[in-house]
């Protein structure tokens, strides 16, 4: 029976999450042309199946109160905040939602799979985290008027990152994060969003040579520091993300050709002038070759993905604990072997739709320091993405970056949860402007405006029709058409109210008793 019901869960599991992706790109295509609510709720309806069928398996397999509660916890949770941000701001982006939701859900079951300690300390931080959130799309409004803070919060994130070398703890041959007391942050998380911000601040108005050199130097410092505390794979995120920036600033070519020759010699010098480097790029060529060294951990996760096939092991049912720091930096092996290939497939669908999504948000601005914050938070988030799921999966060399939402890390999952928040904000500060313009469109063309009278007392009436324009009554006080130019053509009919054309024709009429006044009504 428990064999029964574990099978029966992958299946479904693998079931709604292919729905649930083919959803997610529905609403992608469809973009802001599409307003229903039913998609939304089918995705979250798979997440709930997806939850509860990973509830039993555990039912089944652990037998264990604790971790039936914790599974039951993380249900009620998906469903609370789906509420409370909804409530809170109901033209949020939906799809958006779905997948951060989505992506939490999956984080958690594999985390809980993998380490039930840790995987408690991550969901309150995703709890308590997720509720301040909340904040966030309201407080990126006050970004339009306060620049100034936008400048102020990069100055203190590269401080902060340049404290990490002097005073932070090495974890896995990086010097990463300050400990204070029990507790420790990873600096670098929290300043991938100020150095957007600061960026954005330097480049909105501004893309002469001297401002360029100038944001590049505070650009180069950033990636400086990460290199000297060997955090490579963020020097790579923070360097590439500053020349998507740079590109949408300038619109020339010649500064993204010569930022990638830069980076190609930058990478070649860390190569040879890091070992850690070169023993990843080895591995990275032959796993095989030091399979019992510094091979082992790429050739478990390869060995994970393939035993999963593309169906899955089952959940608590494949073996990705073999695998060295699987909960942080491999942890899309261990989704790949218990969801199996196909789901693992779905999975990086989404993260593509996700990317599209904030790039949409970002190019619909016209205003340019709204877009370079968009375009910088999704070169991250798409960075980052590459580099987890492409070390992962031997694709390029191993960088310890981890799986936005999916990964283990306190510091990461805060910073990805921020830039959702910016995201919806940014999304809700272009979806006000468009209801704006449209009141604006409407009140121009539908709400009649009122004139002065005339010389006798008398003023413009609607038309008997009391839908068109207005006109003016003529001498037997009936409404009649608007005279002819000079030209002897009359100008078009409205469907609304016109303004303009109201003001002609009453200027035109007024005109008219004038010069019949002043010839005696000939």
């Amino acid at each position: 029976m428990e064999l029964v019901i574990i099978n029966a869960a992958k299946y479904m599991i693998l079931f709604a999450g292919i729905f649930f992706t083919a959803l997610t790109v529905f609403g992608t295509i469809k973009g802001d042309h599409y307003k229903g609510m039913a998609v939304f709720h089918v995705q979250m309806l798979m997440i709930a199946v997806i939850q509860i069928c990973a509830l039993a398996v555990v039912t089944v397999r652990l037998q264990s109160v604790e971790v039936t509660v914790f599974y039951v916890g993380q249900i009620a949770f998906i469903l609370v905040y789906r509420i409370l941000f909804r409530t809170v701001y109901k033209q949020s982006n939906r799809n958006l939602l779905a997948i951060m939701l989505f992506c939490i859900s999956i984080g958690m079951i594999s985390m809980t799979r993998l380490n039930f300690d840790k995987a408690c300390k991550q969901f309150v931080i995703v709890c308590v985290f997720s509720v301040l959130s909340l904040a966030v799309p309201v407080l990126t409004r006050k970004l339009t008027h306060v620049k100034v803070l936008a400048g102020t919060l990069g100055v203190l994130g590269l401080i902060s990152l340049i404290a990490v070398p002097l005073i932070g703890s090495t974890e896995y041959g990086a010097n990463l994060s300050i400990a204070l007391g029990t507790f420790s942050f990873q600096p670098s998380e929290f300043v991938k969003i100020t150095f957007v911000l600061l960026i954005a601040v330097l480049l909105r108005k501004r893309d002469d040579f001297r401002r360029v050199c100038f944001a590049t130097c505070i650009a180069a410092v950033h990636v400086l520091v990460l290199v000297v505390s060997t955090d490579l794979g963020g020097a790579l995120i923070f360097f590439l993300t500053y020349l998507c920036m740079l590109q949408i600033a300038t619109g020339k070519p010649v500064y993204l050709i010569l930022g990638l020759a830069v980076g190609c010699a930058a990478g070649f010098l860390a190569y040879r002038m890091f070992s850690h480097v070169r023993v990843r790029v080895a591995a990275w060529r032959n796993p095989w070759s030091a399979i019992d060294t510094s091979g082992y951990q790429i050739a478990q996760s390869l060995f994970a993905i393939g035993s999963g096939g593309w169906f899955g092991t089952g959940l608590y049912e494949g073996s990705a604990n073999t695998i060295p720091v699987v909960i942080k930096d491999y942890i899309f092996s261990a989704v790949a072997e218990e969801f199996g290939g196909i789901f693992a497939i779905c999975l990086m669908v989404n993260f593509f739709c996700c990317f599209c999504q904030f790039l949409l948000i970002a190019s619909k601005f016209t205003v340019r320091y709204f877009r370079l914050i968009g375009t910088g938070l999704s070169a991250i988030y798409g960075i980052q993405t590459c580099l987890s799921i492409g070390g992962v999966i031997k694709f390029i060399p191993a960088t310890g970056v981890t799986l936005p939402l999916i990964s283990y890390g306190g510091s990461s999952v805060c910073s990805t949860l921020l830039m959702f928040g910016l995201m919806q904000g940014l999304y809700l500060i272009h979806h006000n402007e468009e209801e704006r313009h449209r009141l604006e469109q409407t009140k121009q063309y539908m709400i009649p405006q009122t004139f002065p009278q005339a010389a006798n007392g008398t003023a413009p009436v609607q038309g008997s029709q009391g839908n068109g324009p207005a006109s003016v009554r003529n001498s037997q006080g009936y409404g009649s058409m608007p005279p002819q130019n000079a030209q002897g053509s009359r100008p078009p009919q409205s469907t609304g109210w016109n303004p303009e054309y109201q003001n002609w024709q009453y200027r035109e009429s007024v005109k008219e008793k004038d010069d019949q006044s002043n010839t005696g009504g000939i």
